[in-house]
């Protein structure tokens, strides 16, 4: 045999077929449930801020809305401040209940209902005057607290309350 009749039985030279992006290769596919997982968990973690911040808001609001009663009276009377005093500890312990359920706050009460918001929040504003008031407000016959002062107070720690970061879901009852 000749070069020449070797050379004629060779196959031509086939090259590979192209490589089809269908499926993709299982690289890829991990990529794409990582990138849906980390979207999906974005997303959650939105939605609890959202709805954390618009929980922070109605509180503030409400406690607002007991401000706006007490200076719609037009009447700094005793009764007025008793009256607010114990609309503002509703709603303290209204947002208390909400965000620590695992506490029994509703039992609280007197100075341990103060030690509470104490160790909670933020209760710089908390003096001697505010801490009898919220101590035993609703059983006093007479109110000489600041309703400023309380309300500032009551603003400062709803937001410190809501607006430090999230515990984990998994420690919470609650939302």
């Amino acid at each position: 045999m000749d070069n020449e009749e070797l050379l004629e039985q060779l196959a031509d030279i086939h090259l590979p077929m192209e490589i089809s992006y269908w499926p993709p290769a299982p690289g890829w596919w991990l990529l794409i449930l990582i990138l849906i997982a980390g979207i999906v968990f974005m997303i959650r973690r939105y939605a609890r801020y959202y709805n954390h911040k618009k929980v922070c808001e109605y509180a503030l609001n409400e406690l607002e809305h007991c401000r706006v009663q007490f200076d719609k009276s037009n009447e700094d009377t005793n009764l007025m401040r008793l009256r607010y005093v114990n609309s503002f500890n509703s709603v303290i312990r209204r947002v208390a209940l909400v965000h620590y359920p695992e506490e029994n706050v509703a039992r609280l009460s007197g100075e341990a209902w103060v030690d509470f918001i104490r160790e909670k929040g933020d209760s710089s504003g908390l003096d001697e005057t505010i801490s009898s008031a919220l101590s035993f407000g609703r059983f006093q016959t007479e109110c000489n607290v600041d309703i400023n002062d309380l309300n500032k107070l009551g603003i400062a720690w709803i937001s410190s309350l809501y607006m430090k970061p999230m515990p984990p879901k998994a420690k919470r009852n609650g939302s």
